[in-house]
C-alpha cells in the first residue's frame, strides 16, 4: 500500500466522508439522508473535530468525535482498506484530541453484532449498557486511555 496521510478533516472532505460512510457493511445508515453534509461540517468545526485517512489522494476513513456531545460521532473505513490500521490509528489521534480537551468520560454506541464491539472492547471502552434500538453503549474515561507517546 502506498503512503497514507492522517490529517484533521476540513469542509472539503465531506463528499468522500460520505462515500466512505455510505460504502460500509456494518453500521450502515438506513436513510443515508439522516446524515446531511451540514451535519457532518457542525460536527467537524463547532461541536468537535474529525480527521481523515487519504490514500492516493482520497479519503478512505474518517473519525469524527463531539467535545458538546462527549460523543465519537463516527469512525469509518472503506471496506477496500480495512485491517490496515487506519481506523485504529485515526482512532488514537482522535482519542488523544478528546483527552487533550478535557477528562470527562467519552461514550459511543455501536451494533452488539459488529466487529465495532470488538475494537472498541480492545481498544480500552467499556459496557455501560443498551442505547437507542437496541445498540451497545460504550464509555471511555479519561484514566483508562493510553494516549500515543510522540
Amino acid at each position: 500500500m502506498t503512503a497514507i496521510l492522517f490529517r484533521q478533516a476540513a469542509t472539503a472532505d465531506i463528499p468522500d466522508i460520505q462515500r466512505v460512510r455510505h460504502a460500509v457493511k456494518e453500521n450502515r445508515l438506513s436513510d443515508p439522508a439522516l446524515v446531511p453534509d451540514n451535519d457532518v461540517a457542525d460536527y467537524i468545526h463547532r461541536r468537535g473535530r474529525g480527521w481523515v485517512a487519504v490514500i492516493n489522494g482520497r479519503v478512505e476513513a474518517f473519525a469524527i468525535v463531539s467535545i458538546m456531545d462527549k460523543n465519537v460521532w463516527a469512525l469509518f473505513v472503506n471496506p477496500s482498506f480495512e485491517a490496515k490500521g487506519l481506523g485504529r490509528q485515526l482512532h488514537q489521534l482522535m482519542m488523544d484530541w478528546y483527552f487533550s480537551q478535557t477528562d470527562e468520560d467519552c461514550w459511543l454506541s455501536t451494533d452488539p453484532q459488529s466487529r465495532a464491539a470488538g475494537f472498541y472492547r480492545a481498544s480500552g471502552w467499556k459496557e455501560a449498557g443498551t442505547y437507542g434500538k437496541g445498540e451497545l453503549k460504550f464509555i471511555l474515561t479519561s484514566k483508562d486511555w493510553q494516549p500515543q507517546i510522540p
